[in-house]
């Protein structure tokens, strides 16, 4: 799979960063001959009213816009199909993923179906399964945290089977990425901090596996000093809007290098709680990622020691320093109030959760030491408490 990387298209999207560059959008647009867009948002950000001033200004310089907010917050099959058949009935030209992850996913997919019209989402489900290259997308996040904005991957749901699952092509990478800070300081303290902490996961798990090169790992070292000198400032103070920008930066560090150098298991669980119990997944990776990181042992103490300095954390030896990274981690989700345990997971559901993630993981993911199932069933219970 390392190998067969270096074929792929890594074109990382045209970058727009600062307070005031959601101003830059219709710009950005007329220099890249859109003249009419779908624009993919959720109920909440439209209920807040932040989707008012960039639709109007893009109205203003005659582009056509029409609004799809109807995407659930772990966007379904549904919410994707029908995004895809606004974007065909108004004959839009490109698509505006306007808001978190799963905005960012359904758009994504959605412009992978109007471009493959015969493929289903499930025949495009795993690696390098949507073929044909998509509309063009033009991702604005407002939070920071998934990386969405420069990932090769979506995440989608079926609420049939509750399966939730990541589609992966390289032709499913945005773009344009736009990274306004003003549009994150009215988050709510605990959306900032499990965003973050998604972001902190992100760039955590690409730096100890081994699909690392030399530029996801600058990538990662980046978004994980971003991360500590920042996201705790952003927390408590919301309307720090350079730490904002910060934050932003790191989760676009920490997509770019995940989107190469893959995640891990504290990913693939996740997507299982989310898919079984609706639990947000940035929640789940704050969670997951320290009881993930004790299991590594001395298989991820380099890579960890090397991260302990980049953040100042000090040690004796890798050990030293890799275990008091990840007792940083835990306190880090204390401090923020993100709980140690996730209590809603049922004790029948463990082995399921494990053979799923499991499934999902191995051998895809270039984890530093492969989990047997055994193994993984006393990570979820320990994640349960």
């Amino acid at each position: 799979m390392k190998v067969a990387s270096y074929f792929l298209d890594w074109s990382e999207p045209c970058l727009h960063i600062g307070a005031g560059s959601i101003e830059k959008l219709p710009s950005i647009l007329k220099s890249a001959a859109v003249k009419s867009v779908l624009f993919v948002t959720d109920e909440g950000l439209t209920k807040l009213n932040l989707t008012d001033a960039p639709i109007s200004a893009l109205k203003n310089e005659n582009i056509s816009v029409t609004v799809y907010d109807g995407v659930l917050p772990n966007p379904t099959f549904k919410n994707i199909e029908e995004a895809r058949e606004l974007y065909v009935k108004n004959g839009c030209g490109a698509i505006i993923a306007f808001g978190g992850g799963s905005p960012m996913d359904c758009a994504k997919v959605a412009a992978a179906r109007v471009a493959n019209p015969d493929r289903t989402i499930e025949e495009m489900k795993g690696l390098l399964k949507v073929r044909k290259k998509t509309p063009p997308v033009f991702a604005v996040p407002t939070t920071a945290g998934t990386g969405s904005e420069t990932t090769l991957a979506a995440v989608v749901t079926n609420v049939k089977t509750h399966e939730k699952y990541a589609i992966n092509d390289p032709k499913l990478r945005p773009g344009y990425a736009v990274l306004d800070p003003l549009l994150t300081v009215g988050l709510p303290p605990n959306i900032t901090s499990t965003t973050g902490m998604d972001a902190l996961t992100h760039a955590v798990e690409a730096y100890i596996g081994r699909g690392n090169t030399k530029k996801t790992r600058q990538f990662a070292e980046e978004a994980v000093k971003l991360i500590f000198e920042n996201l705790e400032t952003a927390y408590n103070d919301g309307k720090n809007v350079k730490a904002r920008e910060n934050m932003l930066f790191a989760s676009f560090c920490g997509g770019a290098a995940f989107t190469r150098a893959y995640v891990g298991y504290s990913h693939a669980i996740a997507h299982k709680l989310g898919g079984l119990y609706g639990i947000p997944h940035g929640l789940a990776n704050a969670v997951i990622l320290p009881y993930v990181l004790d299991y590594f042992g001395k298989s991820a103490e380099t890579a960890l020691s090397r991260l302990s300095d980049i953040v100042g954390i000090k040690g004796a030896d890798n050990s030293q320093k890799a275990g008091a990274f990840i007792e940083e981690i835990r306190a880090m989700n204390k401090r923020m109030n993100i709980p140690e345990h996730i209590s809603s997971i049922k004790a029948e559901d463990i082995p399921i959760i494990a053979k799923s993630a499991l499934k999902e993981a191995n051998p895809l993911y270039p984890v530093p030491k492969i989990m047997n199932r055994r193994e993984c069933e006393e990570i979820v219970k320990k994640i349960a408490g």
